[in-house]
């Protein structure tokens, strides 16, 4: 019995050295099964190592080319918007300026018209005992130069408003300058047919029934209305 396991333990002891020998020999398992510390990428266990089966750094892929999407949706919002403000050219006739000139030229004495028959119709208002032939005279006068300036101003004025009616570009401070001037126009006009036959008239309620102070007051309200459209003018760069 002992002699049987003495040479059980002899093959089992072959066995293993042949099987050791096999392994030694076998370089698949060498390769595939290293020792930590022949491969240092290895020898620290939280070390990430990146390279590829080949031994090189893994290609990383390019990014895709972002390509710009125009639609032209700003460039045309931003065309039609210079379309629509581009000023459309507008030719005037000669006629026209030679009538724009008068009517600036003659316009710069609407305000000293207007303080010199102010004051002397208050003196004549306010005073109606001290008439004199000179003041009535010289309100007459004043009078008369403001119905002749609004005439050739208003001449002027409407047909130059008749050939600009087809400019594009004409502005809304000459159509409103234009409307203010023809109300005035008609005050003045009213101013005149309320006029007073003497001085004296209505002062105690007699020979005309306050057409006095309606007179003065369609005066006053049409040289207010022509002095806002003077100015609109004056002021607005035209």
């Amino acid at each position: 019995m002992r002699t049987l396991v003495l040479v059980a333990i002899v093959v089992v002891a072959a066995a293993g050295v042949g099987e050791s020998s096999a392994f030694a020999e076998d370089a698949f398992a060498r390769a595939t099964w290293p020792p930590c510390e022949r491969e240092p990428a290895r020898a620290n266990p939280w070390t990430v190592n990146w390279t590829n089966a080949t031994g090189g750094t893994p290609s990383v892929p390019a990014p895709a080319a972002s390509i710009p999407v125009n639609f032209g949706i700003a460039e045309a919002a931003v065309g039609g918007t210079q379309e629509r403000r581009r000023p459309v050219a507008f030719e005037y006739s000669d006629g026209y300026k030679v009538r724009a000139k008068i009517h600036k030229i003659a316009s710069i004495a609407t305000l000293p018209l207007f303080v010199a028959g102010y004051l002397v119709g208050s003196d004549l208002y306010n005073h109606p005992g001290d008439v004199t032939d000179a003041k009535r005279s010289t309100h007459t006068a004043l009078a008369a130069s403001t119905g002749v300036l609004f005439g050739i101003n208003s001449v002027t004025g409407v047909w130059n408003m008749v050939e600009a009616r087809k400019d594009p570009n004409r502005s809304k401070r000459r159509t409103i300058h234009g409307i203010l001037m023809l109300i005035a126009d008609a005050g003045f006009v009213a101013t005149g047919a309320t006029a007073p036959d003497s001085e004296h008239e209505s002062v105690n309620g007699e020979g005309g029934g306050g057409s006095r102070s309606t007179h003065r007051a369609i005066a006053l309200t049409s040289m207010g209305i022509a002095t806002v459209s003077y100015l609109i003018m004056l002021f607005g760069g035209h």
